[in-house]
C-alpha cells in the first residue's frame, strides 16, 4: 500500500527541511499558537492554581472534565464547517470568520478567569472555563480545515511540525508564563496577560488568505431547492452537513473504519489521562513553582519542539505506517519515569528533567506524526467535520479517565498497600509513602495505553485504500490512490 504522506520519489532530509519556508506552512505557526493558548489555561495551569489554592485532587478531577468539550466538538463541526457568519464570511472567507469569532470569546473568557477567586468563587470559574473551552474548540475546528485546505498532502507533514511549535510555543506561554507570573504576581495578573496573548490569534486570522476547498459536496440539493419547503431545505442541509461527513468516512474505509475510530481514541489515553493530575503532583511532590515552571514547560518546551519538528520531517522522510507504531509504544512508556519520580519521594529536578525530557520529545513526534496521520484520512469536500471528529475521539477517553484519575489517587493512596503484587511493589520501590497513590496512578496509565500498539500493528498492515471492504493485509508493493481528496487512507 502507497503511504500517502511520502512522495513518490523519497526526498532527502534537506528538501525535507525546506518544505517549512512554504508560506501556509508559516502562517500555520501562529495559528497553532492561537490553537494551543486556551488549553492549558483550563486544564493543566487551571489544576495548579485549584491545587494551591486548596482544591482537593477529586474536585480536581472532576473540574478537567471541562476539557471534555475538546472531545465533543464533532457535535456543532458541522456548523462550523458550512453555517455563514454575515457579514464576517463575506469579509474573512469560511475559515477565518469562525476563527475571529472564537478568538475573541477566548479572550473574553479569560478576562472572566482572572477576575475569579476558586476559593470563593469556584463556580463561576469553571463556567468562564467552560466558555473558553467551547470557543477554542470551536476555533480549532476551523484552524484544522484552514490548516488540511491549504496545503497539499505531500505538506502535511511540515505543516504539522509547524503547527506543533506553535502549539508547544503557547503552552510554554500558558504554562510556564503563567507560572512565574503567579509566582511573582498573582493569578489574576497571570490570566490577564493570558488574555492579552489571545490577541496574537486575532491578528493572524486577519492576516493569512482564506483557502480555497473543494466544493462541499451535497450541496446541489440546497442550491437547486430554493422553491421547496422549508422543512425539505433543512433536511437537504442535515443531509450534506451531518449525515453526509459520516456517510464519506465509511464509504472509503468500509468496516475498518470502526477499528480505525478506536485507534484514534486508544492512542493518547495515556499521557492524556495523566495530564490531568501532573502539576497538583509536581506539588504535592514539593516543586516550587519557578521549579515546575523552569523544568517541565521551559525545558520540557525545547524538548516538544525538537520532537514536533523531527516528527514533521520523519513523515516527509518515512511516512506515517512506521513512526505511527513505535508512537504508539513510546507514549505509555514514558509515563513509568513518573512512577520512579513518584517512587522517589522527594524534588529531584534532575530526575525530574530526565522525565520531561523522554515525555515531551516523545508527544512532539508523535503529536506531528498523529496530526499528519489524521489529516490523511479526511476528504476536502468535509474537511471540517471528518477532522473534528477524528481530533475528539482523539480527546474523549482520555479525558474522561482522566476525570477520575484524582479519586484514583486519593483512592490507591489509602489502599494501594493492600492490592495483591502491586503492594509488594510499593513496599519494594516506594521510599515515600505518602505518594505511593501517584505511583500506582502513573502504572495504571502506563497499562492503559499498551493495547494500542497491537492495534497500531494490526491496522497499519491492512489495505484501506477505497473500494476494498475486505482490507486484505496490504504487501509493499500494492498500492493506492494518494489523494486525500479522493479517499486514500494513510496507514
Amino acid at each position: 500500500m502507497r503511504d500517502p504522506a511520502t512522495p513518490d520519489k523519497k526526498q532527502g532530509w534537506v528538501d525535507a527541511a525546506l518544505a517549512y519556508r512554504h508560506g501556509s506552512v508559516r502562517a500555520a505557526l501562529f495559528l497553532g499558537f492561537s490553537s494551543g493558548l486556551p488549553l492549558l489555561l483550563v486544564f493543566g495551569t487551571l489544576s495548579a492554581r485549584l491545587r494551591e489554592t486548596g482544591v482537593d485532587r477529586t474536585t480536581i478531577g472532576f473540574i478537567s472534565w471541562v476539557a471534555l468539550t475538546y472531545a465533543w466538538k464533532f457535535a456543532w463541526a458541522p456548523l462550523v464547517d458550512r453555517l455563514p457568519l454575515p457579514p464576517l464570511t463575506t469579509w474573512l472567507g469560511r475559515r477565518r470568520g469562525w476563527m475571529l469569532v472564537a478568538q475573541s470569546a477566548i479572550v473574553g473568557g479569560l478576562l472572566l478567569m482572572a477576575g475569579f477567586d476558586p476559593r470563593s468563587d469556584l463556580q463561576p470559574l469553571v463556567i468562564a472555563a467552560v466558555v473558553v473551552a467551547f470557543a477554542s474548540a470551536t476555533q480549532d475546528i476551523a484552524v484544522d480545515a484552514w490548516r488540511i485546505e491549504a496545503t497539499g498532502p505531500e505538506l502535511q507533514g511540515p505543516t504539522a511540525g509547524a503547527y506543533q511549535l506553535g502549539y508547544r510555543i503557547a503552552v510554554l506561554a500558558a504554562g510556564a508564563g503563567a507560572l512565574y507570573l503567579a509566582e511573582l504576581y498573582s493569578w489574576r495578573t497571570a490570566y490577564l496577560v493570558m488574555a492579552a496573548l489571545g490577541l496574537v490569534g486575532v491578528m493572524a486570522t486577519l492576516l493569512i488568505r482564506e483557502p480555497a476547498p473543494a466544493a462541499p459536496a451535497g450541496d446541489a440539493p440546497l442550491l437547486a431547492g430554493k422553491s421547496d419547503s422549508m422543512t425539505a431545505r433543512i433536511a437537504a442541509w442535515f443531509t450534506a452537513a451531518v449525515v453526509g461527513p459520516f456517510a464519506d468516512y465509511f464509504q472509503r474505509m468500509g468496516w475498518l473504519g470502526v477499528a480505525i475510530l478506536a485507534f484514534i481514541g486508544l492512542f493518547r489515553i495515556s499521557d492524556i489521562t495523566l495530564g490531568v493530575m501532573a502539576n497538583p503532583f509536581y506539588i504535592d511532590m514539593g516543586f516550587s513553582k519557578a521549579d515546575i515552571a523552569t523544568v517541565t514547560k521551559v525545558y520540557g518546551f525545547w524538548m516538544s519542539i525538537g520532537g514536533a519538528l523531527a516528527g514533521g520531517a520523519i513523515v516527509v522522510r518515512y511516512g506515517i505506517r512506521g513512526p505511527l507504531i513505535w508512537m504508539a509504544m513510546l507514549l505509555p512508556l514514558t509515563n513509568l519515569l513518573f512512577a520512579l519520580l513518584a517512587a522517589r519521594g522527594r524534588p529531584d529536578l534532575w530526575l525530574l528533567a530526565m522525565t520531561i525530557s523522554a515525555d515531551n520529545f516523545v508527544t512532539g513526534i508523535s503529536g506531528s506524526v498523529f496530526i499528519a496521520y489524521l489529516s490523511s484520512l479526511t476528504n476536502t469536500a468535509y474537511t471540517a467535520t471528518q477532522y473534528a471528529l477524528f481530533s475528539s475521539l482523539m480527546l474523549l477517553p482520555g479525558k474522561f479517565l482522566g476525570g477520575w484519575s484524582g479519586a484514583i489517587v486519593d483512592w490507591a493512596q489509602l489502599h494501594g498497600w493492600s492490592l495483591p503484587v502491586l503492594g509488594d511493589l510499593l513496599a519494594f520501590v516506594a521510599r515515600a509513602p505518602e505518594q505511593q497513590g501517584y505511583v500506582l496512578f502513573f502504572l495504571y496509565t502506563t497499562a492503559i495505553g499498551l493495547p494500542t500498539v497491537l492495534l497500531a500493528i494490526w491496522l497499519t498492515r491492512r489495505d484501506l485504500s477505497p473500494g476494498n471492504p475486505d482490507a486484505v493485509p496490504a504487501s509493499s508493493d500494492q498500492q493506492a490512490p494518494g489523494a486525500r481528496s479522493q479517499g486514500s487512507a494513510a496507514s
